[in-house]
Protein backbone atom coordinates (compact mmCIF):
# COMPACT_ATOMS: atom_id res chain seq x y z
CA UNK A 1 0.00 0.00 0.00
CA UNK A 2 1.68 3.43 -1.09
CA UNK A 3 1.72 6.40 1.44
CA UNK A 4 -0.52 8.93 0.17
CA UNK A 5 0.58 12.49 -1.22
CA UNK A 6 -0.36 14.13 2.57
CA UNK A 7 1.88 11.32 4.34
CA UNK A 8 4.48 11.66 1.88
CA UNK A 9 4.59 15.67 2.48
CA UNK A 10 4.63 14.94 6.34
CA UNK A 11 7.22 12.85 6.04
CA UNK A 12 9.71 14.96 3.69
CA UNK A 13 8.56 17.93 6.06
CA UNK A 14 9.83 16.00 8.89
CA UNK A 15 13.32 14.56 7.46
CA UNK A 16 13.98 18.38 6.38
CA UNK A 17 13.38 19.88 9.99
CA UNK A 18 15.54 16.98 11.62
CA UNK A 19 17.92 17.35 8.74
CA UNK A 20 18.34 21.23 9.55
CA UNK A 21 18.76 20.43 13.45
CA UNK A 22 21.86 18.13 12.64
CA UNK A 23 23.31 20.61 10.52
CA UNK A 24 22.70 23.70 13.63
CA UNK A 25 24.21 21.35 16.03
CA UNK A 26 27.12 20.59 14.03
CA UNK A 27 27.90 24.26 13.84
CA UNK A 28 31.31 25.06 15.02
CA UNK A 29 29.65 27.76 17.33
CA UNK A 30 27.43 25.43 18.61
CA UNK A 31 30.18 22.85 19.14
CA UNK A 32 32.20 25.62 21.09
CA UNK A 33 29.22 26.56 23.31
CA UNK A 34 28.68 22.89 24.34
CA UNK A 35 32.45 22.45 25.51
CA UNK A 36 32.27 24.13 28.43
CA UNK A 37 29.38 22.29 29.32
CA UNK A 38 30.83 18.77 28.48
CA UNK A 39 34.18 19.37 30.38
CA UNK A 40 32.04 20.00 33.06
CA UNK A 41 30.41 16.41 32.80
CA UNK A 42 33.98 15.39 32.52
CA UNK A 43 35.47 16.74 35.71
CA UNK A 44 31.85 15.50 37.45
CA UNK A 45 32.38 12.03 36.03
CA UNK A 46 36.00 11.50 36.99
CA UNK A 47 35.23 12.96 40.45
CA UNK A 48 32.55 10.58 41.00
CA UNK A 49 35.30 7.80 39.70
CA UNK A 50 37.86 9.37 41.78
CA UNK A 51 35.41 9.12 45.09
CA UNK A 52 34.50 5.74 44.35
CA UNK A 53 38.23 4.72 43.56
CA UNK A 54 39.04 6.20 47.43
CA UNK A 55 36.16 4.53 49.07
CA UNK A 56 36.80 0.99 47.24
CA UNK A 57 39.98 0.91 48.51
CA UNK A 58 39.22 2.03 51.97
CA UNK A 59 36.74 -0.62 52.28
CA UNK A 60 39.18 -3.33 50.89
CA UNK A 61 41.96 -2.61 53.23
CA UNK A 62 39.31 -2.31 56.38
CA UNK A 63 37.57 -6.18 55.13
CA UNK A 64 41.38 -7.32 54.89
CA UNK A 65 42.30 -6.58 57.98
CA UNK A 66 38.93 -7.86 59.30
CA UNK A 67 39.61 -11.19 57.58
CA UNK A 68 43.00 -11.46 58.42
CA UNK A 69 41.60 -10.42 62.33
CA UNK A 70 39.91 -13.57 61.75
CA UNK A 71 41.84 -16.00 60.38
CA UNK A 72 44.21 -15.01 63.32
CA UNK A 73 41.70 -15.77 65.59
CA UNK A 74 40.98 -19.24 64.29
CA UNK A 75 44.66 -20.16 64.05
CA UNK A 76 45.05 -18.88 67.54
CA UNK A 77 42.48 -21.21 68.99
CA UNK A 78 43.72 -24.68 66.93
CA UNK A 79 47.21 -23.63 68.30
CA UNK A 80 45.67 -23.55 71.83
CA UNK A 81 43.94 -27.08 71.35
CA UNK A 82 47.35 -28.86 70.38
CA UNK A 83 49.62 -26.64 73.29
CA UNK A 84 48.69 -26.09 76.29
CA UNK A 85 48.29 -22.76 77.94
CA UNK A 86 50.86 -22.63 80.57
CA UNK A 87 53.64 -24.01 78.48
CA UNK A 88 54.53 -20.45 76.65
CA UNK A 89 54.59 -17.32 77.29
CA UNK A 90 55.37 -15.97 73.78
CA UNK A 91 53.09 -15.08 71.16
CA UNK A 92 53.04 -18.02 68.84
CA UNK A 93 52.01 -16.13 65.70
CA UNK A 94 55.13 -13.91 66.15
CA UNK A 95 57.45 -16.87 66.63
CA UNK A 96 57.86 -19.10 64.12
CA UNK A 97 60.45 -20.56 61.81
CA UNK A 98 59.66 -21.97 57.67
CA UNK A 99 61.46 -24.99 57.09
CA UNK A 100 61.77 -27.33 54.04
CA UNK A 101 59.16 -29.99 54.08
CA UNK A 102 58.69 -31.56 50.63
CA UNK A 103 60.69 -34.85 51.21
CA UNK A 104 57.63 -35.76 53.88
CA UNK A 105 54.65 -35.65 51.91
CA UNK A 106 52.63 -33.06 54.15
CA UNK A 107 50.90 -31.14 52.17
CA UNK A 108 53.59 -28.66 51.53
CA UNK A 109 57.39 -27.74 50.25
CA UNK A 110 57.82 -25.50 52.98
CA UNK A 111 55.78 -25.22 56.50
CA UNK A 112 55.59 -22.80 59.12
CA UNK A 113 56.41 -23.91 62.71
CA UNK A 114 54.96 -21.93 65.54
CA UNK A 115 57.63 -22.17 68.44
CA UNK A 116 56.42 -21.86 71.69
CA UNK A 117 58.46 -20.66 74.67
CA UNK A 118 58.63 -20.07 78.07
CA UNK A 119 61.19 -17.26 79.59
CA UNK A 120 63.02 -17.36 76.23
CA UNK A 121 63.64 -21.36 75.95
CA UNK A 122 61.52 -22.86 73.15
CA UNK A 123 59.34 -25.66 75.16
CA UNK A 124 56.83 -27.19 71.69
CA UNK A 125 56.34 -26.31 68.39
CA UNK A 126 53.45 -26.66 66.19
CA UNK A 127 52.78 -26.61 62.47
CA UNK A 128 49.83 -27.90 60.00
CA UNK A 129 49.93 -30.98 58.24
CA UNK A 130 48.20 -32.91 55.46
CA UNK A 131 46.89 -36.12 54.58
CA UNK A 132 46.87 -35.44 50.49
CA UNK A 133 45.49 -38.73 50.35
CA UNK A 134 42.73 -39.42 52.32
CA UNK A 135 38.91 -41.28 51.41
CA UNK A 136 37.30 -38.51 49.77
CA UNK A 137 40.29 -35.74 49.49
CA UNK A 138 43.21 -34.45 51.71
CA UNK A 139 42.65 -34.18 55.43
CA UNK A 140 44.03 -30.97 56.99
CA UNK A 141 45.55 -31.27 60.40
CA UNK A 142 47.22 -29.36 63.35
CA UNK A 143 50.24 -30.92 65.56
CA UNK A 144 51.82 -29.82 68.75
CA UNK A 145 55.22 -31.57 69.05
CA UNK A 146 56.87 -31.32 72.92
CA UNK A 147 60.89 -30.46 72.53
CA UNK A 148 61.30 -34.10 73.26
CA UNK A 149 59.36 -35.35 69.83
CA UNK A 150 56.00 -36.49 72.06
CA UNK A 151 52.65 -35.61 70.62
CA UNK A 152 51.09 -32.76 73.07
CA UNK A 153 47.59 -32.44 70.89
CA UNK A 154 46.47 -33.06 67.28
CA UNK A 155 43.47 -31.65 65.45
CA UNK A 156 41.62 -31.89 62.12
CA UNK A 157 41.23 -28.48 60.79
CA UNK A 158 38.79 -29.39 57.53
CA UNK A 159 37.84 -32.56 55.28
CA UNK A 160 35.74 -33.80 53.16
CA UNK A 161 35.82 -37.87 54.34
CA UNK A 162 32.02 -39.47 54.98
CA UNK A 163 29.70 -37.99 57.22
CA UNK A 164 28.86 -40.30 60.36
CA UNK A 165 31.95 -42.96 59.02
CA UNK A 166 35.10 -40.43 58.45
CA UNK A 167 34.13 -37.92 60.13
CA UNK A 168 35.35 -39.59 63.37
CA UNK A 169 38.63 -37.63 62.98
CA UNK A 170 37.09 -34.42 64.48
CA UNK A 171 37.37 -33.85 68.09
CA UNK A 172 33.71 -33.29 68.17
CA UNK A 173 32.63 -36.64 66.59
CA UNK A 174 34.65 -38.84 68.69
CA UNK A 175 37.60 -39.48 70.76
CA UNK A 176 40.12 -41.21 68.11
CA UNK A 177 42.51 -38.15 67.99
CA UNK A 178 43.14 -38.26 71.31
CA UNK A 179 44.89 -41.46 70.73
CA UNK A 180 48.38 -39.84 69.76
CA UNK A 181 49.09 -37.55 72.66
CA UNK A 182 52.06 -38.54 74.49
CA UNK A 183 52.98 -40.86 71.14
CA UNK A 184 55.99 -40.14 69.29
CA UNK A 185 58.72 -42.31 66.69
CA UNK A 186 60.50 -43.16 70.43
CA UNK A 187 57.70 -44.98 72.05
CA UNK A 188 55.91 -46.76 69.02
CA UNK A 189 57.63 -49.33 66.42
CA UNK A 190 57.49 -48.11 62.55
CA UNK A 191 54.82 -50.72 62.74
CA UNK A 192 52.75 -49.86 65.30
CA UNK A 193 52.10 -46.68 63.48
CA UNK A 194 49.40 -48.00 61.50
CA UNK A 195 45.85 -48.96 62.49
CA UNK A 196 45.14 -52.04 63.72
CA UNK A 197 44.27 -53.49 60.45
CA UNK A 198 47.57 -53.55 59.89
CA UNK A 199 49.02 -54.20 62.11
CA UNK A 200 49.74 -51.09 64.03
CA UNK A 201 47.83 -49.55 67.74
CA UNK A 202 45.13 -47.00 66.14
CA UNK A 203 41.74 -48.31 65.93
CA UNK A 204 40.06 -47.78 62.50
CA UNK A 205 36.51 -47.14 61.81
CA UNK A 206 33.85 -49.53 61.22
CA UNK A 207 33.15 -49.10 57.11
CA UNK A 208 36.19 -46.12 57.37
CA UNK A 209 39.85 -47.71 56.98
CA UNK A 210 40.87 -45.38 54.83
CA UNK A 211 40.44 -41.84 56.47
CA UNK A 212 41.89 -43.23 60.12
CA UNK A 213 44.73 -44.81 58.15
CA UNK A 214 45.98 -42.59 55.96
CA UNK A 215 45.84 -39.61 59.07
CA UNK A 216 48.08 -42.30 61.11
CA UNK A 217 50.45 -41.51 58.47
CA UNK A 218 50.51 -38.13 57.65
CA UNK A 219 51.16 -37.67 61.57
CA UNK A 220 53.85 -40.26 61.39
CA UNK A 221 55.45 -38.34 58.88
CA UNK A 222 55.17 -35.48 61.11
CA UNK A 223 56.89 -36.20 63.86
CA UNK A 224 59.98 -37.55 61.01
CA UNK A 225 59.82 -33.77 60.04
CA UNK A 226 60.26 -32.79 63.33
CA UNK A 227 63.22 -35.16 64.30
CA UNK A 228 65.07 -34.46 60.71
CA UNK A 229 65.06 -30.55 61.45
CA UNK A 230 65.01 -30.40 65.14
CA UNK A 231 67.98 -28.72 65.57
CA UNK A 232 67.26 -26.21 63.28
CA UNK A 233 63.81 -25.82 65.27
CA UNK A 234 65.20 -26.12 68.95
CA UNK A 235 68.49 -24.33 68.53
CA UNK A 236 71.34 -24.88 70.34
CA UNK A 237 70.69 -26.01 74.45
Amino acid sequence: MKPSPETLQRWQSQFAHYQQWLRDWLEPSHLAGLRPRLEFQTGVLAGFALIASILLGVTNCSTESTIQQRLDEDLNASLAEVIPADWHDNDLLQDTLTVASSEFNIGAAETIVYLAKKSGKTTAVCFKLTAPDGYSGAINMIIGIATDGTILGVRVLSHKETPGLGDKIEVAKSDWIHAFVGRSLANLTPAQWAVKKDGGVFDQFAGATITPRKSVQAINRGLQLFKARQAQLLGPE
